[in-house]
């Protein structure tokens, strides 16, 4: 807009005031042209990092990055499309469940996924052990399959909130990442471009989450749900522990190994109960469901009658993948060796340090350090205990899936990052609170 200057931006940010829509959507749009340089927009960021900003201007923000780029139309799939997004953690295979388990009920899962950078492989990374599974599907035949059998999955296009990923980059190197209204309008710009009418989300805390502490986690909630509200979708929260991994399978392969059993009703009890929470909350929210308690019993009813496994089935054959994987999961890649890590001593397992166990995880070549690293599809890491539970001296509390022989380092690491007591330990809640 006429008159208006970067530099009085940041001095008006800076001194505490808050920023118009008309001043932000200048911002983005010029941050995105490449008419604001890098390092005025740096200064922008760590200006909003230590003043903040209001519940107003987080919004104008997110809805400023959600125009930069393409939005989604999804008008065409029939009902209320409803997206789940997890802030990630380790073994956090909830969408491969989810996706079939609410689409087997009638909500419409339009999900769009990304390639992993961390731990383990991203969502589709997972899918793509499935011998024939792809993503590469024109939009067109993306809609057509969400009408016809609920489910489809579409890698992200690049031409989605080009401003965050400008601005995410430049955080990671000016130390402005955590920023609550800067994550916030990040992770549901996505969303809202994405094309979603309503969003469930899955808010991690613990060793393993971004959100080590409840306290941020809450406030991180509490921020992405104000958005969706302000913005028109309908939007709530959970948050969930990750202060040790989800399930007992970390590895692209084995998780899918994974939600194929609790898909069938033989899931971690962990893995289940989270799933059946968001799923609540997903088809509720959809409309397909008059109550969350209703909503839960349809789910059960899926997974009991065989119509979630179904689903995921369809949804594979119909995306080129090989459906008989979910009768027979040694379809699935496997590693040359297994090595089993044993405990030294009796006692109860009083911690599983998730990001340790993802790290170690990592170095077996379940996850990319760099974009650019190959996934080694097959390999990962089954722990057999949860926080609470016994364990004998002797007794193997993980095993180690590996395509070459020496795993030593990994199994220090391992080892490191399971600590026992010598008394029982209560295991920590799975849900913390719900967010609406």
């Amino acid at each position: 807009m006429i008159g208006m200057r970067m530099v009085d931006l940041i001095a008006k940010k800076r001194d505490g005031a808050a920023l118009t829509n008309e001043e932000i959507e200048w911002i983005i749009r010029g941050y995105t042209d490449g008419d604001i340089p890098d390092y005025q927009m740096s200064a922008l960021a760590m200006a909003i990092y230590f003043r903040g900003m209001t519940k107003e201007e987080t919004a104008a923000l997110t809805m400023a990055m959600v125009h930069s780029g393409e939005v989604i139309d999804l008008s065409s799939i029939r009902g209320v499309k409803v997206d789940k997004h997890s802030t990630g953690g380790v073994g956090d295979t909830t969408t491969l469940v989810l996706g079939p388990l609410v689409a087997s009920v009638g909500v419409p899962v339009a999900k769009m996924s990304g390639r992993g950078l961390g731990h383990t492989g991203g969502t589709i990374d997972k899918l793509e052990s499935v011998p024939g599974f792809h993503v590469e599907i024109s939009k067109d035949e993306f809609l057509r399959l969400v009408n016809e059998n609920k489910i489809a999955i579409i890698g992200q296009t690049g031409d989605l909130t080009p401003a965050d990923k400008k601005l995410y980059a430049l955080r990671d190197v000016t130390a402005t990442v955590n920023s609550i209204p800067l994550i916030a309008s990040s992770i549901m710009s996505k969303k809202i471009a994405a094309g979603a009418d309503a969003i469930v989300l899955d808010v991690k805390t613990g060793a393993g989450a971004f959100m080590k502490e409840l306290a941020e986690a809450r406030q991180l909630a509490q921020a992405m749900v104000d958005i969706g509200k302000r913005v028109g979708r309908q939007t709530m929260a959970v948050i969930s522990d990750m202060s040790q991994p989800l399930g007992y399978a970390v590895g692209n392969a084995l998780e899918v190994k994974e939600a194929i059993a609790t898909l069938k009703g033989n899931g971690p009890h962990d893995l289940t109960e989270l799933c059946l929470t968001l799923g609540s909350h997903m088809v509720y929210l959809a409309k397909q469901a008059p109550s969350l308690d209703e909503a839960r019993r349809l789910l059960e009813q899926a997974i009991d009658d065989g119509s979630a496994i179904a689903a995921f089935k369809t949804f594979l054959a119909a995306q080129g993948g090989d459906p008989s994987v979910a009768d027979d999961p040694d379809k699935l890649p496997q590693a040359a060796y297994t090595h089993p890590v044993t405990a030294g001593e009796d006692g109860y397992v009083a911690g599983i340090v998730a990001d340790e166990v993802g790290t170690a995880a990592m170095w077996l070549g379940a996850g990319r350090a760099k974009k650019e690293d190959a996934i080694d599809l097959a390999v990962g890491i089954v722990l057999h205990k949860k926080v609470g539970d016994r364990v004998r001296k002797g007794e193997a509390f993980a095993t180690i899936h590996s395509n070459r022989p020496d795993v030593r380092k990994v199994e220090e690491k391992l080892a490191a990052a399971i600590r026992l007591s010598p008394r029982p330990v209560v295991p920590p809640p799975l849900v913390y609170e719900t967010i609406v």
